[in-house]
């Protein structure tokens, strides 16, 4: 998709929860190191929710710091979009708890399962809203509480995952500029069962047994994963740059989601790009999955990393396995 989506990033925010869990909490129970951990994976700490916090509270602060970033009041928002693959419940959608928290209006709230690449989804459908006239404002979340789905005695997944919220206020953009310039989501859903957890939905409820076999926890292929990911970003990044006529040196700061650090690093290398344009918080937070990318998008913005005019590369790889990638210029 190259025609400018006249779209604006108005605000962002994010949410950490307070306890942190450093690579050592895991050696003390598990046949792993800390050296073993970050040599594969970058991660040395990740955030765990208290017990009172649900993906829809992380939601809601980071929601409430966004919308107060952009100089609005939750009466100000015309709708809710929460990307999430932990949301509170079967249903209803972690968006209308969300709407409730922070006491928006009566419109329309909703969630979008896609996993890792979730904010990217939502920013695609937020922008497909304000693209009308009913829509001036739009609350788009990404929100995951990971460390409640994955099996304490898996080392392969209990190291990798952690919890945050992130988010971001998007309206229309005045400015000729600024806008979407580039955005493409896909799925392969032969792949679907790389990552998945295979209990607890309609096709197998709840039972003795797939509570015994450990079904309701994630299930991860990370070998295939790990290659598909690295293959599939490096085409986004190429496809991107390709139809819109930029190149390397014209992205102020790559986004991609926060997987694994060595896959970073390889898109790093491809695009020729110094340490300083890429942004990472895998190394703090570990994989927040939908939360990873306004996370950091907000860290930058904050920080001044980011300007008015400034080109960002937004991209990710998730379960499904689903992939987006998203060039904006702010």
């Amino acid at each position: 998709m190259t025609k400018r989506l006249p779209i604006r990033i108005a605000g962002t925010g994010a949410y950490l929860p307070e306890e942190i869990l450093d690579n050592q909490h895991f050696a003390n129970y598990l046949d792993t190191t800390d050296d073993w951990i970050v040599t594969r994976t970058g991660i040395r700490e990740r955030r765990r929710a208290a017990k009172n916090e649900s993906t829809s509270v992380l939601a809601a602060n980071a929601g409430r710091a966004a919308i107060e970033n952009a100089g609005l009041t939750p009466a100000d928002i015309d709708a809710i979009i929460v990307a999430t693959a932990t949301g509170d419940y079967q249903f209803p959608s972690t968006a209308s708890l969300v709407q409730k928290a922070i006491g928006a209006r009566t419109i329309p709230a909703f969630d979008v399962g896609a996993a890792c690449a979730g904010f990217l989804y939502a920013t695609s459908v937020a922008s497909g809203l304000l693209a009308t006239d009913a829509f001036q404002n739009v609350l788009v979340i990404g929100a995951e509480t990971l460390t409640r789905c994955v099996d304490t005695e898996d080392r392969s997944t209990i190291v990798l995952f952690g919890d945050a919220a992130g988010a971001a206020v998007l309206c229309k953009a005045n400015n000729p500029v600024q806008g979407v310039l580039h955005f493409e989501l896909g799925c392969d859903g032969d792949k679907a069962e790389y990552i998945w957890i295979p209990a607890g939905g309609s096709k197998l409820p709840a039972s003795h047994m797939t509570i015994n076999e450990k079904l309701h926890y994630m299930h991860l292929r990370g070998r295939e994963v790990f290659k598909f990911a690295v293959i599939k970003m490096e085409e986004l990044i190429d496809r991107g740059l390709q139809e819109t006529g930029l190149t390397p040196a014209d992205i102020k700061l790559m986004i991609p989601h926060q997987s694994n650090l060595r896959i970073i690093e390889s898109m790093r290398e491809r695009m020729g790009l110094p340490h300083e344009k890429i942004a990472l918080n895998i190394t703090k937070c570990g994989n927040t999955s939908a939360a990873s990318i306004p996370m950091a998008l907000d860290e930058a913005r904050r920080s001044g990393k980011l300007q008015p005019g400034d080109t960002i590369l937004m991209l990710a790889v998730g379960a499904g396995l689903v992939w987006g990638s998203m060039i904006v210029r702010l």
